[in-house]
């Protein structure tokens, strides 16, 4: 990126501290970023109803300053401000747009229309493939995938998305000169390539609690719509999904196991009025009603087992989870049977272990 004195001094107002509400208030008042910079610091005071006073002084560190010059100059680094013709129109809509985003990757992507997918961390193997089957043919359907670069299902959906022509964008809690989690560092370099990462936060920000609940309600406002597909009661994505609900977008989940802990999520969610999604065309009948999903998002054909015993077991297995004790008694097979049956199917693909001593068919 050209690093001209506009972008300096947006970086500047970013890094001086300010809030998004008071930043957003000394722009209307006085026009645009330069013009901030040039007003003494009692016409900044006088513009804003609460702001650290020692913000309003717009004096941040020279060093980070520097260093986030440095960065933008980067190859694929660029920075999105409010002002830009090319800022996201939907994120105008909700309460308080940062005035600054820093993106690394295709910055054209932020003015598509996207669809958010979020989860669990803890993801199932089946989650992880609804994940990624879903993303893809939603993607591959005209829509951007945005999720949060968490592991489990926001990585799922990344990679998912990234093989079809809407690809996607992660929207991180940190500055972008770090990757976390650090197991994803790969998912992001190819997000950087093929799609967009983009942060509210200046590079060398660190992975800070409270950054994340603020990372959510990017996804969330960039997206016209929320799709759940495994979460816990606890889960940080059903946070995600309340503020899309509170920004007018969209909440979709997928239906899941009454014994999943991972199905609860969003079993509430679809108590509380979120739509019940089984296919890729019930929420592109949501958030995209012109397009046509693909006829399926199955991987292809499984070829059939000739293990007997892993016939039984996967035919005892059905849909829900179960352990090895209830597998035993509904197949007839001895427990070391059950097991080795478990083995083979685990190496097959079909089958994974979940928490709780229990296994999962994969569909």
């Amino acid at each position: 990126m050209n690093v001209d004195a506009r972008a300096r001094a947006w970086v500047t107002l970013q890094l001086s501290g300010l809030a998004p509400r008071p930043f957003a208030q000394l722009l209307r008042a006085f026009g645009g970023p330069e013009a901030v910079l040039a007003a003494p610091v009692k016409a900044r005071r006088a513009a804003t109803d609460r702001a650290d006073p020692s913000a309003l002084q717009c004096a941040p560190d020279p060093a980070r300053l520097e260093r986030t010059l440095e960065w933008l100059a980067g190859e694929g680094a660029s920075l999105i401000a409010l002002d830009d013709g090319d800022y996201p129109p939907q994120l105008l809509e909700i309460g308080d747009p940062p005035p600054v985003l820093y993106c690394l990757g295709r910055r054209e992507l932020l003015t598509r229309p996207m669809l958010a997918i979020v989860g669990s961390r803890n993801a199932t193997p089946q989650g992880r493939e609804d994940a990624f089957a879903f993303a893809a043919a939603l993607s591959a359907a005209g829509l951007t995938i945005a999720s949060g670069l968490a592991l489990g299902i926001d990585a799922a959906a990344h990679r998912g998305a990234l093989n079809e022509a809407g690809s996607s964008v992660a929207v991180v809690g940190t500055g972008l000169d770090r990757v976390y989690p650090a197991k994803n560092r790969d998912l992001a370099h190819e997000l950087a390539r093929r799609g967009a990462l983009i942060s509210e936060f200046a590079p060398g920000t660190p992975p800070l609690r409270d950054h994340f609940p603020r990372r959510n309600r990017l996804i969330s406002g960039l997206s016209r719509g929320v799709l759940v597909v495994e979460a816990t009661l606890s889960s940080g994505s059903l946070i995600t999904a309340r503020l899309a609900g509170e920004q007018g977008r969209e909440v979709l989940a997928l239906p899941g196991s009454i014994h999943s802990p991972f199905s609860k999520g969003c079993h509430r969610l679809i108590r509380e009025g979120a739509k019940l999604v089984e296919t890729a065309q019930d929420v592109l009948d949501e958030v995209l009603p012109s397009a046509s999903a693909p006829r399926s998002v199955s991987a292809g054909t499984v070829p059939p087992l000739a293990d007997p015993a892993a016939q039984a077991v996967l035919a005892a297995l059905g849909a829900a989870p179960a352990t090895v004790d209830a597998l035993t008694q509904r197949s007839g097979l001895a427990p070391s049977e059950v097991v080795a049956a478990l083995t083979t199917l685990e190496l097959d693909g079909r089958v994974a272990a979940v928490p709780g001593g229990a296994w999962q068919r994969i569909e």
